[in-house]
């Protein structure tokens, strides 16, 4: 078997970055909260970016309705818990590599921990997981993490970043008082406030998000997208070189519609236009039933 060699692994990096750069790429440290559709190619693409350390927590399990778009869902790995999987997948691409995982997830009673000296946080929860959302958002801003969130939405993704002292999370989303189905709601209009995907959703009834039901499609295109425009930020956020979007701005690029779109919506969901997108989307939702 080969020895690792960690420059030769990650040599044609150089080039778009220098070799200095490159070993800033080792010496970060990346927090990931969940591993499935975005997490999961996040994870690989960063690895294969050379970074050197992650923190990463997920609790569930790989099933068969990962398979359209999660990157360790197979056949082998049906029923194995997507955090030791991941896990692998990172020690297999850089075996240098330090994994700190929180197999049972991100909590308000470790998340103190799992941020603590992260260079960057890259948000992968679930869309229905509000609460530990606001909360690590909360924790990040608190300590001065950036804090990057890029969702597939339909065949595209829509990207949203968080600087510290800067735009929060909460100032931008406005979710306080509402009930979960409000506060998804706002969620998804906030982090692709054109709202490009809803002029291909063919099937209405795939979108719920009442607290029973709590589902959404997903694709590998989208999925794929936000990977690389997060990584790309993330890679800018670590060098400390390129614009990054910040909160009250954002980027839509959608590849089914052929169109990218950049938002400024100043004071976030109370912006006069983003109020009216959260009554569009309530209605929509409402109109299926």
């Amino acid at each position: 078997m080969r020895e690792f060699n960690y420059d030769e692994a990650f040599s044609r990096n150089i080039g778009w970055v220098t070799q200095q750069e490159q070993h800033q790429l080792r010496d970060a440290v990346i927090a990931c909260a969940g591993l499935g559709g975005v997490g999961g190619d996040h994870m690989i693409d960063l690895a294969r970016l050379g970074v050197g350390h992650f923190r990463i927590s997920d609790m569930d399990d790989y099933d068969l309705a990962n398979f359209n778009r999660q990157a360790g869902a197979s056949m082998q790995t049906i029923g194995r818990p997507k955090s030791e999987v991941m896990e692998e997948m990172i020690r297999g691409i850089n075996p240098e590599a330090t994994v700190t995982n929180y197999k049972n997830g991100i909590t308000l009673d470790n998340v103190e921990e799992f941020l603590d000296g992260a260079t960057v946080y890259v948000d992968s929860l679930d869309i229905f997981a509000v609460d530990i959302r606001r909360k690590v958002f909360q924790t990040c801003y608190e300590k001065g993490i950036p804090a990057i969130t890029a969702a597939p939405m339909g065949m595209g993704t829509s990207m949203l970043c968080f600087m510290p002292g800067q735009m929060s999370f909460e100032d931008y989303f406005c979710l306080e008082g509402f009930e979960q189905e409000e506060q998804i709601i706002r969620f998804v209009v906030g982090v692709s406030p054109s709202l490009q995907q809803r002029h291909y959703l063919v099937e209405k009834t795939s979108v719920n998000f009442t607290k029973e039901e709590s589902k959404v499609p997903s694709t590998r295109m989208g999925i794929s997208m936000a990977a690389g425009v997060l990584c790309t930020n993330v890679l800018k956020l670590i060098l400390g070189r390129g614009e990054v979007i910040c909160a009250p701005r954002g980027m839509h690029f959608d590849a089914y519609r052929n169109k990218l779109i950049k938002t400024w919506r100043p004071g976030g969901n109370k912006n006069p236009r983003q109020r009216f997108m959260i009554w569009y989307l309530r209605r929509l939702l409402k109109d299926k039933k």
